[in-house]
């Protein structure tokens, strides 16, 4: 059985929208995409290919999909180390809107997003990633589906924009298994689920 790995940059306060450009996602007038690229150093481009060599399938939102399929079927080197991933394994799409991908080797989830996502990982041989997709993310750490969290924080404040745990989200326990910073200051997280959070007081206890 496959791991599910989610892997998403976040801004220092909170925002996952439009890292990669500016025309990415501007939902809510979002006038900021494009906000990782000037940290896109050689260290985190080792980190990405080293995430990307585990990989056994893809699992995006749709959001991700249109962005992914607009550019990387273009990259045609299969010794690329990321595209050559993304155009030849398998890509799982959660959307109840899209029914005829175009990119090769797409298959839509529109179902039970729980027991779908169970599956696909029951028989991923290797991990099922999520790349980006912040609200599929929350979701799915709202199911309890996701077993490591790749946590990207750049060192940049936005002040607005779509943040991945919001108002409301299940309270979760992590266990960090490892982590470095780049040297253009991104922080670099992983974290393994750990069930829900325990609780305790700094309180010195009453004797009496």
């Amino acid at each position: 059985m496959g791991k599910l790995v989610s892997t998403i940059f976040v801004t220092l306060d909170g925002v996952y929208q439009a890292p990669g450009g500016p025309q990415e996602d501007t939902r809510g007038g979002f006038q900021h995409g494009g906000w990782s690229f000037p940290y896109g150093d050689d260290d985190f481009g080792r980190f990405i290919n080293e995430v990307f060599d585990g990989v056994g399938a893809f699992l995006l939102g749709r959001r991700t999909y249109d962005i992914f399929a607009s550019f990387w079927p273009k990259v045609t080197d299969p010794a690329d180390p990321v595209a050559g991933k993304l155009n030849a394994l398998p890509k799982y799409v959660a959307s109840s809107t899209l029914t005829a991908p175009d990119w090769a080797g797409t298959t839509v989830v529109s179902g039970d997003l729980a027991k779908e996502v169970t599956v696909l990982k029951e028989r991923t041989d290797g991990e099922l990633q999520v790349h980006g997709s912040g609200a599929l993310v929350g979701s799915l750490l709202a199911l309890d589906l996701v077993d490591t969290l790749h946590l990207l924080t750049f060192p940049v404040v936005l002040g607005t924009g779509l943040r991945l745990f919001t108002e409301g989200a299940v309270p979760t326990a992590f266990r960090h298994v490892g982590g470095r910073v780049t040297a253009a200051g991104v922080s670099i997280q992983t974290y393994d689920f750990a069930g829900r959070p325990e609780y305790g007081s700094y309180e010195l206890p009453d004797n009496g």
